[in-house]
């Protein structure tokens, strides 16, 4: 019997709903850990994850037994519900919907990783828009304006 054998790096990129800054220091830890257990869950491979008070970076080794979108939904399910039963925020959570994903090779990993861990960094000169455009142009994907994130900068 054949098996199937894949070698998948993929970058997802989501923000809460209405761009809050939510994902501070305090709670940040928590939230990342919890969705490292549903990656692994999940059968994925989580590589990093990192981001800023309105978005979140997941790197990942991706097994194609599973849809990215059934993945990331799930993801943002039980984080929603897990922030919300913890009441880690005054009021209900939730994620804003959409999120962008994009493919890497072998080679590209290591720069990514550096990447995802100096968002702050990053994000001293670029704001999460310029950022989330330059990925959209750089990997050619099409899109509307009026569909993407909710902007408030």
């Amino acid at each position: 019997m054949a098996n199937t054998y894949t070698q998948l790096y993929v970058q997802i990129i989501f923000s809460p709903k209405g761009r809050q800054n939510l994902i501070h220091d305090g709670v940040k830890t928590d939230i990342y850990k919890y969705i490292v257990g549903i990656i692994k869950n999940k059968n994925q491979k989580p590589m990093i994850i990192n981001g800023m008070p309105d978005h979140v970076h997941i790197f990942l080794g991706f097994s194609p037994d599973i849809a990215i979108s059934d993945l990331v939904r799930d993801i943002k399910s039980n984080t929603t519900n897990f922030i919300n039963e913890q009441k880690m925020f005054a009021g209900k959570f939730f994620w804003q919907k959409g999120f962008g994903a994009f493919t890497y090779s072998k080679s590209q990993v290591p720069r990514v990783v550096r990447y995802i861990q100096k968002q702050e960094e990053h994000h001293r000169k670029k704001s999460f828009r310029e950022e989330y455009l330059e990925l959209l142009k750089k990997f050619d994907v099409d899109y509307k304006d009026e569909y993407l994130f909710e902007w408030y900068d």
